[in-house]
Parts: C-alpha cells; sequence; structure tokens
C-alpha cells in the first residue's frame, strides 16, 4: 500500500499546489486565488502561463518527482489529463495548434501516478467518455459566469460537497442548424458561427491574462478551481498545523 505523503509545513508559507497539463493557467490561477502557491506543467510552450512552470512531459516530470522525493514540496495536485476519445471537440484543436498527442488518453496513467505520491489530488475533465468519477461537477451558472463550460472532477484522497446545480438562465448564443439564437452565455469553444470575439469570451470565463483563442477555449474557468481550493485546504488544515 502506497504510504501517504509526508507534507513539509513551513510556518507562515502557503501550501504548494502541482498544476499538471496546465495549459494558460486557468485552474492554477482560481487555485493560487484560494490560498495556494502553484507550480504547472504542460508539454506545450505557455508563455502566457502566470506561475513559475515546467516546460516538459507531465507524466515523467511527475514521475521524477516522485522518485527523487521533491514531491514532498507540493500538498495538493491537481491534473486536466488529455483524453480526446472521449471530447471529439479537442482532437482538431489540438492538432491544429500542434498540442499534445493525438487521440490520447492519460487518465489511468495519470491516476496512477497521482495514487503514488500519496497527496490528496483532483482529476479534472470535461463531459464525456472520461473514465473519471464524477466527485463534482461544476457549471459556470454556479459562479455567475458568461458560460455554461460544465467540467468533472475527481477527488482523489480527499472528498468535498457537491454544489447544487444552479437552473441556466437561457441558451449559449450562436447558430445552431442555420439559425440564430440569443442567450446570456457564450460559446467557449471554436470559431464562427456566432462565437464570441476574444475579450468577450476573456470576460464570460474571468481570465485576462491570455488572449489567446485556443488557450481560452482550453481553459477552466478560475472560479472553479478557487471554490475547489478553498474546499481542499480546509481538507488540508490539519496536516498543514493550521486552522480551517
Amino acid at each position: 500500500m502506497t504510504q501517504p505523503a509526508v507534507i513539509r509545513r513551513v510556518p507562515g508559507h502557503r501550501p504548494r499546489l502541482l498544476d499538471l497539463f496546465s495549459c494558460a493557467g486557468g485552474a492554477a490561477t482560481g487555485y493560487a486565488r484560494a490560498g495556494f502557491v502553484v507550480d504547472g506543467c504542460d508539454i506545450a510552450h505557455r508563455p502566457n502561463y502566470p506561475f513559475p512552470y515546467h516546460h516538459g512531459d507531465a507524466l515523467a516530470y511527475l514521475t521524477d518527482l516522485i522518485a527523487s522525493g521533491e514531491i514532498r514540496r507540493y500538498a495538493f495536485v491537481h491534473a486536466s489529463p488529455p483524453c480526446q476519445h472521449g471530447c471529439a471537440l479537442a482532437v482538431g484543436t489540438n492538432a491544429s495548434q500542434g498540442w499534445g498527442r493525438a487521440h490520447v488518453d492519460l487518465v489511468g496513467a495519470t491516476r496512477t501516478l497521482l495514487d503514488r505520491t500519496g497527496l490528496p489530488y483532483v482529476i479534472e475533465q470535461p463531459n464525456g467518455r472520461a473514465q473519471i468519477r464524477k466527485d463534482l461537477t461544476l457549471c459556470g451558472e454556479m459562479f455567475a459566469l458568461g458560460v455554461i463550460r460544465h467540467r468533472n472532477f475527481e477527488l482523489g484522497g480527499w472528498t468535498a460537497m457537491q454544489p447544487a446545480h444552479v437552473p441556466h438562465r437561457g441558451r449559449v448564443r450562436g447558430y445552431r442548424h442555420g439559425q440564430y439564437f440569443d442567450g446570456p452565455y457564450v460559446a467557449a469553444y471554436g470559431n464562427g458561427g456566432g462565437k464570441p470575439s476574444v475579450s468577450e469570451l476573456q470576460a464570460a470565463m474571468g481570465i485576462d491574462w491570455t488572449d489567446v483563442r485556443e488557450e481560452l477555449t482550453e481553459a477552466i474557468p478560475p472560479a472553479y478551481t478557487e471554490h475547489i481550493g478553498r474546499a481542499a485546504l480546509t481538507h488540508l488544515a490539519p496536516a498543514l498545523g493550521v486552522a480551517a
């Protein structure tokens, strides 16, 4: 059985979080707002990522951190591994940008390594066929955002309450089968068909540090992980020797 990792505690310092498959930093920013210090890792060059990050293969990097014992610098891990067979939208986008690998599913391999760390973790995936537990499902309307953007989260080694799903206020704006529909939400994917401008997408997602459309359409709204991060800090409080 894998032994729980020993967390290095430094009085007065915020706990450190490892953000794997970090993309442009939507998840990372939410965790930072919640109270974590964040380090990222992504195989693609991410000059807009707003925190320190390692440019390289996320699973190889995590393997090295475990082998060296440096994983003990971290209190928590977030991972958004590619699972493109479960989300057809991602395949064309990633291929066109040269990001990641075609039709890969790294969820299982990621989970295996995360379990080896002994740390609490989150695996994030969009709605689709990805084989993760849906311990949390979050939606933009829960946070008064201008996107729907359902995302599922598997929680490893800890639990959190599922927020009530808030009814949607209307449609996602854009064309459907040649007919235009208005609505309070923008479509955070693709181009054309009444899709939002970059500035509209930034405002709807709560992201202002990148203006790259492909990064915005791949991102998790920071409000999601700020919510998760606050719950995680409550869970971690006894191990960190701080009040919840």
